[in-house]
């Protein structure tokens, strides 16, 4: 890994990593054509790919978040399936009073904020989309993910720099913090901000009065009804669930189950690999994982984030064996599990007495966040009326939510899902301003 100090985008202070950014942005518009730009992504992919096992280990050091096999896997995903120029499209309007060409321009410097969460896959997947569209991005690195980040940043600029491009397409400062947050949000040079985390961070840069690409909170639902290849519903969500430890926003975080097949369903989900939890466990693992705030509000402890389910259970009290990816237990549509979003593998099970309750419930514990939600069923009106009613920016049927973005379906893969601002899977066209230049009179003054 490259790791020098102070070189290639990491910078002492925010004004530093600001101008650097702003100047490497001309310089790219300005000498460098969209096939040259294919050049550079070409090179940041072949040298993240090198360095990804290593870089993945250094990030689950530094946050302790989530799997290292799947850390590996989610990077990887990133660095070669993150859409690049191919996306960038123009088009052309053309009668007899004149032609009109429609084209995509880059914004210019962009500000972005990392999460601790996936610090290495947004800087590559933010980074690469940006370089496409034209655009540098100044990123806030979260503090608890600054060593992981700057290694990003740092392997991203060599890439372009050894692939003859410019220096500094991706900066930061060596110490973010919030007033580092305020420079990027008050920087003159920072025409589009972009931001991947909760919904504090999305509040912070939407009353910064710029254009804002938020990806905020999800909790995403999924319905398994009596139609349903149950045994396949089970098997595959104990994987989805449980990937990197259920620290993917589009991951799906509550199941409601049809009455008919709630045995069937819990039964193939344990042979799979999950613990259940008996109605005493799930109290004791619930009163660990949720801490009540001065105001009587419950929160997730932020201690258990990302943490494996061994780890929770052996803390609340819980006898496991071996390594499970995801505890489940039984439960009703009101509890804490369901209703706040909970980036850890512990899920919970609704049964349900019938398709339009199952609907109701799973709308409510999604909360309007219009983030992420699946169904598992064989009846094309459910499907499409869930769907509908559902209205979120990734809705899968009888598979993950990670099929759109590529895993067992057709899709994109991106670290930034806007939901808040409605861009949903974000990519290089999502980062860019569309323009418009007319030839007017039927291009009849041309000389």
């Amino acid at each position: 890994m490259y790791n020098d100090k102070m070189e290639f985008g990491v910078f002492a202070t925010m004004a530093e990593a600001l101008d650097a950014a702003n100047k490497a942005q001309k310089d790219l518009v300005n000498n460098y054509s969209l096939e040259q730009r294919d050049q550079m992504i070409s090179n940041v992919r072949k040298e993240f790919e090198k360095i990804n096992d290593e870089l993945s280990n250094f990030e689950f050091e530094e946050t302790k978040f989530g799997r290292v096999e799947d850390k590996i896997d989610k990077n990887l995903g990133g660095i070669l399936n993150t859409p690049g120029t191919e996306v960038i499209k123009t088009r052309a309007f053309a009668t007899d009073k004149g032609l009109t060409i429609e084209y995509s321009a880059p914004y210019g410097v962009v500000g972005a904020v990392t999460p601790s969460t996936n610090p290495s896959l947004t800087v590559i997947g933010n980074g690469i989309s940006n370089l496409a569209a034209g655009n540098s991005v100044v990123f806030n690195a979260h503090p608890f993910a600054e060593k992981s980040s700057s290694i990003a940043v740092k392997t991203f600029n060599k890439a372009v720099v050894d692939a003859g491009g410019p220096n500094n397409l991706v900066t930061m400062s060596a110490n973010p913090s919030l007033a580092t947050l305020q420079e990027i949000l008050e920087s003159p040079y920072v025409k589009l901000l972009v931001g991947t985390g909760g919904p504090a961070m999305v509040k912070t840069l939407m009353a910064s009065g710029k254009k804002v690409i938020a990806a905020g909170a999800g909790n995403p639902p999924t319905i398994v009804d009596e139609t349903a290849d149950v045994e396949r519903a089970a098997n595959e969500l104990y994987l989805s669930t449980g990937y990197d430890n259920t620290l993917m926003c589009t991951t799906e975080k509550e199941i409601f189950v049809s009455n008919q097949v709630l045995d069937r369903f819990t039964n193939a989900f344990v042979e799979s690999g999950a613990r259940l939890l008996s109605e005493e466990e799930a109290n004791k693992v619930r009163d660990l994982i949720f801490v009540e705030l001065e105001s009587g509000e419950k929160v997730v402890n932020k201690d258990y984030i990302g943490r494996d389910a061994s780890k929770i259970l052996s803390d609340a009290g819980v006898d496991v064996e071996g390594d499970p990816r995801v505890a489940i237990f039984i439960t009703d549509k009101d509890d804490l599990f369901v209703q706040k979003e909970q980036l850890l593998p512990i899920i919970p099970i609704v049964p349900t007495p019938n398709f339009e309750s199952a609907m109701e419930w799973a709308i409510e514990a999604e909360n309007n966040n219009n983030h992420s939600a699946s169904i598992w069923s064989k009846d094309v009106y459910r499907v499409t009326e869930f769907g509908r009613r559902i209205n979120t920016s990734i809705y899968v049927q009888n598979g993950g939510t990670s099929a759109a973005f590529g895993v067992d379906g057709t899709g994109k893969d991106s670290p930034t899902i806007a939901t808040p601002t409605g861009e949903g899977i974000t990519d290089a066209s999502t980062f860019t301003r569309r323009r418009l230049f007319a030839m007017a009179n039927g291009g009849n003054y041309i000389l």
